[in-house]
């Protein structure tokens, strides 16, 4: 297990599916997690959940699809040796159907870890240490009908993955990313609706592994990328999604 102990940690969208996994399972393997979210209510939900289990959190609330909600969130967090990019909104559906929320959709998933990433990973290079773990997507490299904006958003995070990578490596700061897998999570169940469950189900079964991801799968991936098991490993992106982008 990695340990994290001494670590303050950042993870956005931190109130539900993946993010709240991830900051559960950072905060197990002993840092100091940053919990944030829209919903302040939410937000101190998974916190609670965090200290009941022995570990060390707070939480900070932020719009993150607004410019100055996200400066604020920074300055507010302050050092922090771990960022987690998983906030983020998926518009399915035609392009000119979608073409309403790309500004907005561009502003959550893809300004808003740059804008993190700005202000946050100087301070790491400062101190030769930091990993920031952005959460992308399958689809990202694997088209389909009806994901056209999302899909744009991911492989720009992917995209950006690689170029810090380079900016902040000589300093000791690793950038990686994870591509998750189709995952029953509140943000799935917000597009697909009831039927998430048994859509998922049969397409489970056209999976090389036959069975979908689990919010906890991608956090112990990203508690991995977080720990120093992983110190050699900068620019990756790792596909926990059972086989997805292979089929």
């Amino acid at each position: 297990m990695s340990d994290l102990t001494s670590s303050r940690a950042l993870v956005t969208g931190a109130t539900s599916g993946f993010g709240r996994a991830i900051a559960e399972t950072l905060a197990a393997h002993g840092a100091h997690v940053i919990v944030t979210g829209r919903d302040a209510s939410r937000a101190a939900a998974t916190v609670d959940a965090i200290l009941a289990a022995g570990g060390s959190a707070e939480s900070l609330t932020a719009e993150l699809g607004d410019r100055d909600s996200v400066t604020a969130l920074a300055e507010a967090a302050g050092a922090v040796d771990i960022l987690v990019n998983n906030a983020g909104i998926m518009s399915y559906g035609p392009t000119a159907a979608t073409a309403a929320h790309f500004d907005r959709d561009f502003a959550l998933n893809v300004r808003a870890p740059f804008l993190l990433v700005g202000a946050l990973a100087p301070g790491m290079a400062a101190r030769g240490h930091g990993s920031i773990i952005n959460i992308s997507s399958g689809v990202a490299a694997r088209a389909g009908d009806g994901y056209a904006l999302y899909s744009a958003t991911k492989a720009a995070i992917e995209m950006l993955t690689k170029n810090w990578a380079f900016e902040f490596g000589a300093s000791g700061v690793r950038v990686n990313a994870i591509a998750a897998g189709p995952s029953d999570t509140e943000g799935s169940r917000s597009t697909a609706g009831d039927a998430l469950p048994g859509i998922l189900d049969a397409f489970a079964e056209t999976l090389p592994l036959r069975r979908n991801v689990t919010p906890q799968g991608v956090a112990d991936a990203a508690a991995w990328l977080a720990g120093p098991e992983s110190g050699y490993v900068t620019g990756a992106l790792l596909r926990v999604d059972s086989g997805f982008a292979i089929g």
